[in-house]
């Protein structure tokens, strides 16, 4: 099903339609309104992420600080941990009194770290910032998807897909078509190994759902072109394209603009994926 181009360069048919799906689950499951009304194109700026630190564990922690903002989860109890640096606790159910998502988030109160969700990161990914805010949205995602009520579109089986799509859903998705990659990448002995991120959608399968984002959201190509790595630019014109002569699709997703029917929003736990 992924990884496959038309003839027209576009992303196949059934990828299209699982793309439009995943979105229409996430718009049901993980509060259509925050995404209507507070979720932006986050760009890979240093506008977009201020500050710097002069070590790389505290550089990680302040983009992660930037990240969860972005994605209307600020009031996670989150804890990230350098991923070699000590074992990740083992899962905790995840437990959010208040809304999921947004400015109207309740800080949760202080607890036992078990109650905490682990987020651990590369330390070889803070000098490819792009690579890093796409790992943390993604680890962002996976927790947001536990609580939808019910599994993205394809089961189980396309977990790791629904919440790249859901990161993306959340305002990410410049960094996931600028950093995917599709084939394995090999170390050179003059270059030493390269510091990427592990992608589940192809860059043309994440440029295809950034585009979803922006007719969504009404954001204009030029505000994404030139952010976007140059080789994905045609291909992502021609995305915008497509998704707007999909009129029916599109004004589907539009119309859940209102009370998320399947958000679930307090003492929540997860039991897929």
């Amino acid at each position: 099903m992924f990884g496959f181009l038309g003839k027209q360069n576009l992303v196949d048919e059934p990828t299209v339609q699982w793309l439009f799906d995943t979105f229409e689950w996430a718009l049901l499951n993980l509060d259509a309104d925050v995404f209507f009304d507070e979720s932006r194109l986050v760009i890979p700026s240093n506008e977009y992420f201020p500050g710097k630190v002069n070590s790389v564990d505290g550089m990680a922690r302040l983009i992660f600080d930037h990240v969860k903002t972005y994605a209307g989860m600020q009031h996670w109890p989150f804890v990230v941990m350098d991923q070699a640096a000590c074992a990740v606790p083992a899962p905790a159910p995840i437990r959010i009194d208040g809304p999921l998502r947004g400015s109207r988030g309740m800080p949760q109160q202080p607890g036992d770290s078990v109650h905490h969700l682990a987020v651990s990161y590369d330390p070889a990914l803070v000098s490819n910032p792009e690579a890093l805010i796409a790992g943390y949205a993604h680890a962002l995602a996976h927790y947001l998807g536990q609580t939808a009520s019910t599994p993205p579109p394809g089961g189980a089986d396309y977990w790791p897909q629904a919440t790249e799509v859901v990161a993306i859903f959340m305002g990410f998705g410049l960094m996931f078509a600028n950093s995917a990659f599709t084939v394995p990448v090999r170390s050179c002995g003059s270059c030493g190994p390269r510091a990427e991120r592990r992608s589940y959608l192809t860059q043309h399968e994440s440029t295809y759902a950034l585009a979803l984002f922006c007719v969504l959201k009404d954001v204009p190509a030029s505000a994404v072109l030139k952010h976007l790595k140059k080789p994905l630019r045609p291909f992502f014109r021609q995305a915008v394209r497509d998704i707007r002569d999909r009129k029916d699709d599109a004004e589907r997703l539009a119309a859940l603009h209102g009370p998320a029917t399947g958000a679930v929003t307090s003492g929540t736990s997860s039991s897929h994926p």
